[in-house]
């Protein structure tokens, strides 16, 4: 596949490309370019030249537009899930999940678009203004960049591209190096759906060349961005070179308390989902699981039976629930991760091994408070650390001891105790007796410390992508 640059498929400008590998097989499923810096300005010249007349167009006509592009995805739907599953790795019955998003919440922010309404300071509210009349209107930042990660690239697609267009904005997707090829077939269904050359582009490549050069560009008024707090950062820094507006989802380290009074049963299903969903490769996963020890070992053994009920093999399989990680490198790390959890006084229940970039389900419990998973080493897989705590206190110092701050969740069968934890939690967002892997469309989602800037939703991400100019008649109701 090519990069699509003001409306045209085209290759890099150097010719270069990138082999795309199915993870669960090695095999090559496409290759696509890898772009340069050159590539980059001409994207952000063709989006500068489009947002101008982009941004005239009104909202109910912009919508159309996604409508139709929503009927289209709907009709290549077997496609495009299949090509997630290639590329990614991911169970195909979870990408044809993905897939169905698309037209949840597109529609969603079609519906939004169409109520940003200003707001009327009356005459008379402040002193000295009782002649005047003050309103607010809502503008586009102008030329945006989305840089999507590989572990739900449709659902941030969504959730980046979708605003940013319907308020006006022109949009560079900076799609992730190892699985672009669903959101490249994305981009071309937007301009078979009647979307002017230049509103949305797509250009492939490394991060450290093709990310940055889009984020450091002076023409560039938006960044949306998700990825690793280390690149996160990076990308901050670029921004802040020319006052971009900058939104960051970055990484987390999310806490499942499970008290004494827990619904046990219920809980361990919970830990399927919120942990073992994409093979454990989520921002908000739960990821520490902290345990009062008077639940300890039923707990353990029960979620080691679950766990070891689960499906793992080939992602084109309907029957399987784990598939493969996104590279091999990246289930080499993980295995690293799990010896450094041993060594530091874990012990495997189950798992701990791998074949390629399959890793098998990997439940770990005695892990102490001060070993480096309790804390902040995110692993992205599907491994279940436990670590025991004696009381609520201690539950609450664990999981607000780590950097990271994205989402949490609480187990208990007392209201007030939940509330408690939901307010004390240093976290954007708090799951009652259910994971911390919740992310519905209308949500606003983001993260506390170093979990990110700013949120995504319907209900907030129209603030991230349009900037508020304040118009005033002044002296209107002066005799």
């Amino acid at each position: 596949m090519l990069n699509i640059i003001n409306g045209k498929e085209v290759p890099a400008s150097n010719k270069k490309t990138m082999n795309i590998i199915n993870p669960y097989n090695g095999q090559i499923v496409d290759t696509v370019p890898n772009s340069t810096e050159q590539d980059a300005k001409k994207a952000i010249a063709y989006a500068k030249k489009a947002q101008i007349s982009w941004a005239k167009v009104p909202v109910h006509l912009k919508g159309e537009i996604l409508k139709k592009f929503i009927n289209l995805v709907d009709k290549n739907k077997d496609d495009l899930a299949k090509t997630l599953c290639k590329e990614t790795g991911k169970p195909i019955v979870q990408a044809y999940a993905e897939i169905g998003n698309i037209k949840i919440s597109f529609e969603a922010f079609i519906e939004k678009a169409k109520h940003l309404y200003g707001n009327v300071i009356p005459a008379g509210t402040e002193a000295g203004q009782e002649n005047s009349l003050q309103f607010t209107t809502r503008e586009p930042l102008g030329v945006m960049v989305a840089i999507i990660p590989f572990n739900f690239p449709c659902d941030l697609f969504d959730q980046k591209v979708a605003p940013a267009i319907l308020a006006g904005n022109t949009i560079i997707v900076k799609p992730p190096h190892q699985n672009p090829l669903t959101l490249i077939k994305l981009v071309k269904l937007l301009h078979e759906a009647g979307l002017p050359n230049g509103v949305v582009q797509v250009l492939t490549g490394e991060g450290g060349i093709v990310g940055n050069a889009l984020a450091q560009n002076p023409d560039v008024h938006g960044i949306t961005f998700t990825g690793s707090t280390a690149v996160g950062k990076i990308t901050y820094l670029n921004g802040a070179e020319h006052f971009a507006h900058v939104a960051l989802e970055l990484g987390g380290n999310d806490a499942f308390i499970v008290l004494n009074d827990a619904d046990i049963d219920l809980a361990v299903e919970e830990v399927i989902w919120g942990r073992m969903y994409n093979t454990g490769q989520v921002c908000c996963a739960s990821k520490r699981f902290i345990v009062q020890k008077g639940v300890l070992k039923e707990f353990e053994e029960k979620v080691v039976e679950r766990v070891k009920k689960l499906v793992v093999g080939n992602p084109l399989d309907k029957k399987t629930e784990i598939g493969a990680l996104i590279t091999l490198s990246a289930c080499e790390k993980a295995m690293k991760q799990i010896d450094q959890i041993v060594k530091e006084g874990g012990k495997i229940l189950y798992g701990g091994t791998a074949k390629g970039a399959v890793l098998t389900p990997t439940v770990i419990t005695n892990i102490p408070k001060t070993a480096s998973v309790a804390l902040d080493e995110e692993v992205f897989a599907p491994v279940v650390s436990i670590i025991p705590c004696e009381n609520e206190d201690e539950a609450l110092e664990i999981a607000n001891a780590s950097n990271y701050g994205l989402c949490g969740c609480i187990f208990t069968r007392d209201m007030k105790k939940a509330f408690k934890f939901a307010d004390k939690l240093q976290c954007g967002g708090v799951v009652i007796n259910g994971a911390s892997f919740h992310r519905s469309f209308e949500i606003p989602f983001g993260g506390y410390k170093f979990s990110g800037i700013g949120t995504e939703g319907v209900m907030s991400t129209f603030d991230q992508v349009t900037k508020t100019k304040t118009i005033t008649l002044k002296n209107i109701y002066k005799n």
